[in-house]
């Protein structure tokens, strides 16, 4: 143990699994962007914002999807636009701050994110398919053991 850091002196085990859940990430999220690309003609992103606005019935400002997406407002502002030009989003001034834009979607969004979300549960319970029900539930507890540790908090899921 170092007497400064309080850590031990060799943490290949620690950078061995950072690598590993990386890598797993990259594997799954590549998959993932190109079965949308090939059976929806659509992207993560699009996906994503489609998601945060179903989980938002009242809608969401560009800045929190900006936040809850982890993107800039730039980023946001022009895939809503083209979501919006296509028919799946909506965008209205917010009730509250006429400044503020409110984005919601539409029926056409909704029966289009809910098409594309069976297929991308589909794939991912695939994707996962060769850990047994009791290994992912392990894998979980401890993601979620890891992911408090990260945030100094006592979030255990």
């Amino acid at each position: 143990m170092d007497a400064e850091t309080g850590l031990a002196p060799d943490h290949k085990a620690e950078l061995r699994l950072w690598l590993r859940l990386l890598t797993c990430t990259n594997l799954i999220e590549a998959e993932l962007r190109r079965r949308l690309r090939e059976s929806f003609d659509t992207t993560l992103p699009r996906f994503d914002l489609l998601a945060a606005l179903d989980r938002a019935p009242d809608g969401l400002t560009l800045g929190e999807v900006s936040r809850r997406m982890m993107v800039s407002n730039g980023n946001v502002t022009g895939l809503a636009a083209r979501l919006e030009a296509e028919g799946l989003v909506e965008r209205a001034a917010d009730a509250a701050d006429r400044r503020v834009f409110r984005l919601t979607l539409t029926k056409a969004g909704r029966r289009e994110f809910t098409r594309q979300s069976a297929a991308h549960e589909e794939w991912v319970a695939e994707l996962l398919g060769a850990l047994s029900p009791a290994e992912r539930d392990t894998l979980h507890r401890l993601l979620g053991r890891a992911k408090a540790g990260l945030r100094g908090g006592s979030e255990r899921s």
